[in-house]
């Protein structure tokens, strides 16, 4: 029998139907048998010490309703779900080519009794007589047999379709998630180095070692410089930044290299507790933004 689950996926498969709602230890059994369109039941010995490590771990709780324990997850739990999110799509594959090899099984050992129904039914026959009725009787057991299995072949088949499907999905709206951060940084990007290029001093300073390196506000030229490049520069902040695949960890890149530009420049030319107070209120508006953005997309 080859594994259902590699080493650590069936935790993560527990916390993605915790996360679809509360449910107790029976309920993720059952759950899992249908997943798997009953070609594959784990046991209570396998499912109950993984709920209790997972409390044990913060990332789900549980309460007591009618005497049973009802498992939720909780924040962190969701939090390590989202960070695996890609694990999440290929264990959806796993799953799939797991019920594929279990239908194979299932389609061999039906083959293997059939092929041993024959013999035991030729060596019947060449023993005694076979009353016609006894015959015909065996022969509706074989055809059920084998429209059992047709029927599971067809289930699991359709059961490995839906699970690529929506792998393939999973993986689109990563990618569209991403571009869509992505995109949002740059033009927020954009939008502040037009403000702190207003304010002069050290913020145009500020903003021009965040977008690379633009004029400081109060030269002569600072005004038409910001004004011709900041489409040009916003495109190409951050562009050495390779994307992984995972939309939140790239944002936490972007938001890095942002905080780290910024403190730098802060750190070479100075900064005042007004130009701070300045900041503070530019920073709060393209917080505000972002927030409406990342609602606006979820």
């Amino acid at each position: 029998m080859p594994p259902v689950f590699a080493h650590g996926r069936l935790r993560l498969y527990l916390l993605k139907l915790l996360d679809e709602a509360p449910r107790h230890g029976y309920e993720v059994i059952r759950l899992l048998e249908e997943r798997f369109q009953g070609l594959y039941a784990p046991s209570a010995g396998t499912v109950y010490p993984r709920l209790a490590k997972l409390e044990a771990e913060g990332l789900v709780t549980h309460a007591t309703e009618g005497g049973r324990k009802v498992y939720s997850i909780t924040d962190a739990g969701r939090a390590e779900l989202a960070d695996r999110g890609g694990e999440l799509a290929d264990l959806e594959v796993e799953i799939r080519d797991s019920v594929t090899e279990l239908a194979a099984e299932i389609r061999d050992d039906v083959r293997g009794a059939a092929g041993d129904l024959r013999r035991e039914m030729r060596a019947s026959a060449s023993a005694t007589r076979v009353e016609d009725e006894s015959w015909k009787a065996a022969k509706e057991d074989l055809r059920k047999a084998r429209q059992e299995w047709k029927e599971q072949a067809r289930r699991a088949k359709d059961e490995s379709r839906r699970a690529r499907e929506e792998a393939q999905q999973a993986r689109r709206q990563a990618k569209e998630a991403q571009e869509r951060a992505r995109e949002e940084v740059q033009r927020i990007a954009g939008q502040l180095q037009e403000q702190f290029a207003r304010s002069g001093g050290v913020l145009g300073s500020l903003a021009g070692a965040w977008l690379g390196g633009a004029p400081a506000a109060g030269s002569a030229d600072a005004s038409a410089a910001g004004a011709d490049g900041d489409a040009g520069r916003a495109s190409q902040w951050a562009a050495d930044l390779a994307a992984t695949g995972d939309p939140a960890r790239d944002l936490d890149r972007l938001l890095d290299r942002f905080r780290d530009e910024v403190r730098d420049a802060a750190r070479d030319r100075g900064v005042t507790s007004a130009q701070v107070a300045e900041a503070r209120r530019h920073l709060e508006a393209a917080c505000g933004r972002l927030g409406t953005t990342f609602g606006a997309g979820s």
